[in-house]
């Protein structure tokens, strides 16, 4: 398994990232995870959308709640074929509850907490905390990736602003 160090920090503290770097132009790698119901979703399941793609440590904490409540606003100003997915490593009861709670409809909140699929495969499982990094991955209809956000201080929110102009960019 492949170990980066230097991309991200928590509450200040380095942390190592495992699995591959991704590169915008890559074929965006697939993945299993499940949805609030247990059943397997994968990247094949939205083609031809474009996809983008939140991940967060755990939606019971502030900044992945505040992140998710966002992308949930600016998901219903965006047109059907655009897809917004936050996974997490929350059970898929914590995320059903979570949304009910929040008033989430636009986005759907995937887990994978099984075997890391998406993390491991994306990149962004950090070895210390065994939870995903904040990052965002914005994928055209043809699989590929056309935007990548790896937030570099894991209690920070993303740059909205610029992972809107990329979805904006494949309309």
């Amino acid at each position: 398994m492949t170990e980066r160090t230097g991309i991200i920090t928590f509450k200040g503290n380095p942390m190592t990232l495992l699995g591959p770097e991704l590169k915008v132009g890559d074929k965006a790698p697939d993945f299993t995870v499940a949805d609030n119901g247990l059943a397997p979703v994968t990247l094949a399941g939205s083609a031809g959308k474009i996809r983008v793609i939140s991940a967060v440590p755990s939606l019971d904490t502030p900044v992945c709640d505040t992140e998710t409540r966002r992308f949930n606003q600016e998901a219903a100003a965006l047109p059907d074929n655009v897809v917004v997915l936050t996974v997490s490593l929350d059970l898929p009861f914590t995320q059903k509850r979570w949304c009910g709670a929040a008033g989430i409809e636009r986005v759907t909140t995937l887990s994978d907490y099984r075997d890391r699929s998406f993390g491991l495969a994306y990149g962004v499982v950090i070895k210390e905390l065994m939870l995903l990094s904040r990052a965002i991955f914005v994928i055209d209809a043809a699989n590929t990736i056309r935007y990548i956000q790896i937030v570099p201080e894991v209690t920070s929110e993303p740059d909205y602003a610029a992972v809107l102009k990329a979805v904006q960019a494949l309309l």
